[in-house]
């Protein structure tokens, strides 16, 4: 993890917005971004890596993170992390391609979530979830 002013800040949102909040197998959520952040190598990937679910999964926007103050590059990665209901999922992960930052961070986000042994079931749902996943590796790193 990278500390400075903004990662600190970024972790403390972070944890704010996921607080009450837990994965499939009822971990505290915000262990996973964390262990994104923990991969990454520059100040923004850090940033992004903490904050890459807070507009999907809060009720938080990318307007309200550029209030708060985030540098404008960290705004646009976060954009292209965002999913936006409606559009397909392979055409979202083609754009995030083209960012190094936003695919650096993605690459980290698949990888964890594909982690089988996080869960404590592997059922059908999940083999199809990492099926798509492996799908989004290869685009995102072919």
């Amino acid at each position: 993890m990278i500390y400075t002013p903004l990662t600190k800040k970024a972790l403390k949102l972070c944890f704010e917005a996921h607080k009450n909040q837990v994965d499939k197998t009822g971990l505290p959520y915000v262990f996973h971004p964390f262990h994104l952040a923990e991969q990454m190598d520059s100040e923004i990937a850090v940033v992004c890596a903490l904050l890459h679910d807070v507009v999907e999964d809060t009720p938080l926007s990318l307007q309200d993170i550029a209030e708060m103050g985030f540098p404008r590059e960290a705004v646009e990665v976060l954009a292209l992390l965002t999913h936006e209901e409606g559009v397909p999922y392979m055409e979202y992960v083609q754009k995030i391609k083209h960012n190094p930052i936003a695919k650096q961070v993605k690459i980290a986000d698949l990888q964890h979530n594909s982690d089988l042994t996080r869960l404590d079931t592997v059922d059908e749902w999940a083999q199809r979830r990492n099926a798509k996943y492996s799908e989004a590796l290869r685009i995102l790193t072919e």
